[in-house]
């Protein structure tokens, strides 16, 4: 399966009313289940919600004995680390820092976050895609706070 390919079964899952989706090809099997499907209970931690995505196996990829293994792709999310407003775009007018679909790279900056006039920049931890961006610029964010959603491969 391509990244291509797998980025459109995301897509087409996301603008539908599905909470499933599998997709089987070469003996490879790729499942997409909605985070929404998973259940409501967050975990109180962003260690403790990029490990929970992982052992939830947001979306997983299996195989026949036979076939080569296809690479995992697991969606994490970016918590807020403080309490503050969140800042989409560096200034207001340019564009934001990461859009839906856009391939960041770890250590690129997501968005910033002002608490007390100190700007904090928030980066991203890993090479990933973002899915969803959960927070609009200007608004108020809590520690823990989930800010963008994104698909690794994992």
């Amino acid at each position: 399966m391509k990244q291509e390919q797998i980025k459109t079964l995301i897509d087409a899952l996301a603008g539908s009313d599905l909470s499933e989706l599998e997709f089987s090809e070469n003996g490879s099997t790729l499942r997409l289940v909605k985070q929404s499907a998973l259940g409501n209970a967050r975990p109180r931690s962003a260690a403790a919600s990029v490990r929970a995505a992982g052992e939830r196996g947001v979306v997983k990829a299996g195989t026949k004995a036979a076939a080569k293994p296809a690479a995992a792709v697991v969606a994490n999310e970016c918590l807020a680390p403080l309490f503050g407003v969140v800042h989409l775009q560096s200034t207001p007018g340019e564009p934001p820092f990461v859009t839906v679909g856009q391939a960041v790279k770890a250590g690129q900056p997501l968005c910033v976050i002002e608490a007390m006039k100190v700007f904090n920049e928030v980066r991203a931890e890993r090479d990933a895609t973002v899915l969803e961006v959960l927070v609009a610029s200007g608004q108020e964010v809590e520690a823990g706070q989930p800010m963008f959603r994104f698909a690794t491969e994992g």
